[in-house]
């Protein structure tokens, strides 16, 4: 279950940091510019969530059923905030909808947002017992180094992905610039300019 209105993760929704986290800093906002959003890989959908309630327009894909039915759930359930309309989930795969993309007549996403499950490790262990239940639910991201040139074709200004630390680039391509936070990093593929006349 997935909790918008108490908890830890409201807390963080409220109280954690505003446009100054690194998730925010990474996509690009500013005073001004809440660029929009497509977040290909939602998962349980902490980082949409956080972009939404800060005023970003996101579509949001998550393929598996049962997880894009917690986080339909939570967002029925905190339908009472205002800024849960700003959250647009959808059940499909990202491959396939950022290929139909340009045929569909949607705006095109200033900002794809990629945050494929992190690799196992030596330390899983000690990963927190939720984090740990879903990825044995989602099992591991083998498609995820394919779905950044298909990003990269997508998005009109840049392309964001979260990765642990230490992890090798996604598809083995570097990025613009790179923004570290707390327990892993964000790689940014700059194509353009944010700005708040877009």
């Amino acid at each position: 279950r997935i909790d918008l209105l108490n908890g830890a993760l409201a807390h963080r929704l409220h109280q954690g940091g505003g446009a100054g986290q690194a998730v925010a800093k990474a996509c690009g906002l500013k005073p001004g510019i809440r660029p929009s959003i497509f977040d290909a890989t939602t998962g349980l959908a902490t980082d949409a969530l956080i972009l939404a309630s800060l005023g970003c327009s996101l579509v949001a894909a998550e393929r598996h059923p049962w997880v894009a039915a917690l986080v339909t759930d939570a967002l029925q359930r905190a339908s009472q905030l205002d800024w849960v309309s700003n959250l647009q989930l959808v059940h499909a795969e990202a491959a396939q909808w950022m290929r139909d993309w340009p045929a569909s007549g949607r705006p095109v996403p200033q900002v794809v947002y990629l945050d494929p499950m992190f690799p196992e490790t030596r330390q899983t262990a000690q990963v927190k017992k939720g984090m740990a239940y879903f990825r044995d639910l989602i099992g591991q991201d083998q498609d995820a180094d394919a779905l950044l040139p298909l990003a990269l074709t997508l998005a009109s200004h840049r392309v964001v992905v979260k990765r642990p630390k230490k992890a090798p680039y996604l598809n083995q391509q570097a990025p613009s610039f790179s923004l570290q936070g707390q327990a892993n990093r964000f790689d940014v593929y700059a194509l353009k300019k944010l700005s708040a006349d877009d």
